[in-house]
């Protein structure tokens, strides 16, 4: 995956996940809504005072706008275990 799709996918987590809508988001890192749009698409290649303002916006580092996560998934499982020698 590209880097800007990369950051694209992972503004918009955040994004969302914070509640806020593009038009939010724009106001509070200084860029307009179309802006927040095309980079959340991969169309705009963001500069580093870009990616500045929109961590600060999100509340977050900037390498977490960059850095690949992947998806959680929920197997319906709990993944603890009991420790070893534990008597469940």
């Amino acid at each position: 995956m590209n880097l800007r799709a990369v950051l694209g996918l992972n503004v918009q987590r955040l994004r969302r996940g914070k509640g806020l809508s593009q038009e939010q988001l724009s106001f509070a890192a200084g860029r307009t809504r179309a802006y927040i749009s095309s980079v959340e698409a991969g169309r705009q290649n963001a500069t580093l005072d870009t990616l500045a303002a929109l961590a600060k916006a999100l509340d977050v580092e900037p390498k977490d706008l960059i850095t690949a996560t992947a998806p959680k998934r929920h197997t319906g499982r709990s993944t603890k275990q009991p420790a070893r020698g534990s008597r469940n």
